[in-house]
């Protein structure tokens, strides 16, 4: 038992995920799926970089809620110009430890705060709907901004397991993202709750107070629209978090060597950040306008200096 824990202490992360110089991934797999990290990390590049710049350019927009969206943009713009590519060049170079423990790292940091900030941002959309009235006094500025600070420098002191006990890191990881997907699906469950109940409040008092019924309809279909897009947002969460979880906690449990699995599994949570800023574009109609507005901006620049 004490050989086998010392083992455990000093191999390295190939040694549980796969170890390339015995079981490398089919030549053919390797280059499709380089390929496919391509055009997401050009994706995930100018679709976070436009959101950034659209909520930097529209001081309007700026509530904590885009503080949040803020914090996910950077982190998966990051994801694009860093672990996408190191990912490839991991791929593709399959006898480089440092350069697989280099994109392990990074890519479990960036990714951690972009599925950390998608919960906390679950949370906020809960506290919007369940404590309308109060939502202003509970959420402000400054503490969203604390609480995103502590998600930054929390994800990058756990990325040092990968260094210290990689076996250990992986079932951090695992529990990681088990909770941040526990508690977005109770906000979630939450909201679709707290949006029913509205509904059916509103529609017992419809005959006994007609003359209010336009404004409390107004509201239920403000909330009904909330809880529809938080649970766009949660099916795409679960889409690609899902598969990680599984396979960092079975790593975590025991010596596996899923070279492909992992590799396929790694491209899907990188998917997410190319999907997230077309998804919040797409059901966030002012975020949408100002984004929309930038790019005219930029190309009206770019037509003015031709």
């Amino acid at each position: 038992m004490g050989n086998y824990t010392g083992f455990i202490k000093n191999a390295s992360l190939k040694d549980f995920v796969v170890d390339k110089d015995d079981k490398s991934l089919p030549e053919t797999f390797v280059i499709v799926n380089c390929a496919l990290n391509v055009p997401l990390m050009l994706i995930c590049i100018l679709g976070n970089a436009l959101v950034l710049a659209a909520i930097i350019r529209t001081p309007s927009i700026r509530s904590p809620s885009m503080i949040m969206l803020c914090s996910l943009a950077v982190s998966d713009l990051l994801v694009g110009f860093i672990a996408q590519p190191l990912f490839i060049a991991d791929e593709l170079i399959k006898e480089n430890l440092v350069l697989y423990r280099v994109s392990a790292m990074i890519g479990f940091s960036v990714c951690g705060v972009s599925l950390a900030t998608i919960t906390l941002i679950s949370i906020d959309r809960f506290l919007a709907v369940q404590y309308h009235m109060r939502y202003a006094t509970l959420v402000r500025h400054s503490r969203v901004i604390s609480i995103i600070v502590m998600i930054w420098l929390f994800t990058l002191v756990c990325s040092g397991f990968h260094i210290w006990n990689k076996f250990l890191h992986h079932l951090l990881s695992g529990i990681y993202i088990a909770i941040c997907l526990i508690i977005s699906t109770l906000c979630y469950i939450r909201i679709y709750l707290t949006v029913r109940h509205h509904r059916s409040q509103i529609q017992a008092q419809q005959l006994a107070v007609q003359c209010h019924y336009a404004a409390n309809n107004t509201r239920v279909m403000r909330l009904k629209r909330s809880a529809v897009n938080t649970f766009v947002f949660y099916i795409f969460i679960v889409a690609c978090y899902l598969p990680a979880y599984v396979l960092l906690t079975i790593f975590g449990l025991g010596y596996m060597e899923w070279a492909t699995e992992w590799s396929i599994t790694t491209t899907v949570v990188f998917m997410n950040s190319s999907i997230n800023p077309i998804l919040y574009c797409w059901r966030l109609r002012k975020l949408r306008a100002a984004v929309v507005k930038t790019v005219k901006c930029v190309l009206r620049t770019h037509t003015d200096q031709d």
